[in-house]
C-alpha cells in the first residue's frame, strides 16, 4: 500500500503534467478535424484530472477515517471508484500503445 508521501508525489506530478500539458495549445490543435468537439488532449487532460481527483477524495476519505470522521462504507467506496478509473486509464494506455504500434509497422 502507498504511503500518504508517495501518493502526494504522484498527485503532484500528475498535476504538473496536466497543467504543462495544456499550456499555450488551442483546442484547434487537433490538425484541421473541423468536428468542433473537444481535441483529444483535452480528453486525456480531463481523464486524468478525474483520476487525480478520485485519488484525492480516496486519500481524504482514509485521513477522515483514520481521525474517526468517516465510515468504513465511504472509504471503500472512494477506494473503489478509484481504482476503477485508474485500470479505465491504464486499458486506455494499453490501446493507445497498441495503436501506435500497429502504426508503426504499416508499410508506406
Amino acid at each position: 500500500m502507498a504511503t500518504p508521501t508517495v501518493a502526494a508525489s504522484a498527485y503532484a506530478n500528475l498535476a504538473r503534467i496536466l497543467d504543462t500539458g495544456g499550456a499555450g495549445k488551442t483546442s484547434d490543435a487537433s490538425g484541421g478535424g473541423g468536428g468542433g468537439g473537444p481535441s483529444f488532449g483535452d480528453l486525456l487532460k480531463d481523464a486524468l484530472g478525474s483520476v487525480v481527483d478520485g485519488g484525492r477524495k480516496a486519500d481524504a476519505q482514509s485521513v477522515a477515517m483514520a481521525s474517526g470522521k468517516a465510515n468504513v462504507m465511504d472509504v471503500v467506496t472512494a477506494v473503489a471508484e478509484t481504482d476503477v478509473k485508474v485500470s479505465t486509464l491504464v486499458s486506455v494506455r494499453d490501446k493507445v500503445i497498441a495503436a501506435y504500434e500497429d502504426i508503426m509497422k504499416m508499410t508506406i
